[in-house]
C-alpha cells in the first residue's frame, strides 16, 4: 500500500476508535448538562431541581446508579463510529485535493478548507443521534418514560 493513499480502514479504525473514547469520557458531563439545561422551572419560592452541576450528578446517581450517567450513551456511539470515520477521511480527501504532489505541505487556509469539508461530511451522521440522545437523556430527569432505548426513540421521531 502507498503511504500517499488515503485508506478508509485505516481512518474508520482511528476515528472509531478515538470517537468511543471521547464518549465514554465526557458521556456523563453530558447527561448532567442536558439535565440541568431541561430542567423544569421552580414556582416561586421553591427550590429548582438540581442545586448545581454537582448536584445534578450525585441525584442522578442515588436515583439511577452510576451508570445513569452514561444512559443515551448508545446512540452517540454508533453514530461516532462511522462519524469519527468519515471525518478523518473527509479531511484527508480535503488535503489530497489541495496537492499538487503527495509531499507537499499545506498552508493553515488549505488545511482550514479540508477541516470544512471534513465537518460537511459528518453533519448528516452526527445530526440524528444527537437527537436520540438528548430524549433519551431527558426522560428520566422528567419521570415520564417515553422511549426504551435508541431504536425505540428513532422510530418514534421518524
Amino acid at each position: 500500500m502507498s503511504d500517499n493513499k488515503v485508506s478508509p480502514l485505516k481512518s474508520f479504525l482511528a476515528g472509531g476508535f478515538g470517537g468511543v473514547c471521547l464518549v465514554a469520557a465526557g458521556h456523563p458531563l453530558d447527561t448532567i448538562k442536558v439535565r440541568l439545561q431541561t430542567m423544569p422551572k421552580p414556582a416561586p419560592n421553591q427550590a429548582p431541581l438540581y442545586k448545581g452541576t454537582f448536584d445534578c450528578a450525585k441525584q442522578t446517581i442515588m436515583k439511577e446508579g452510576f451508570f445513569g450517567l452514561y444512559k443515551g450513551m448508545a446512540a452517540p456511539i454508533v453514530g461516532v463510529t462511522p462519524m469519527y470515520a468519515v471525518c478523518f477521511f473527509g479531511f484527508s480527501v480535503g488535503k489530497k485535493m489541495q496537492q499538487t504532489h503527495p509531499t507537499e505541505h499545506l498552508n493553515l487556509l488549505q488545511i482550514f478548507n479540508a477541516g470544512m469539508l471534513a465537518g460537511v461530511f459528518t453533519t448528516a451522521i452526527m445530526a440524528p443521534g444527537e437527537r436520540i440522545k438528548c430524549l433519551l437523556q431527558i426522560q428520566a430527569a422528567g419521570g415520564e418514560k417515553k422511549y426504551n432505548g435508541p431504536i425505540d426513540c428513532a422510530k418514534k421521531i421518524i
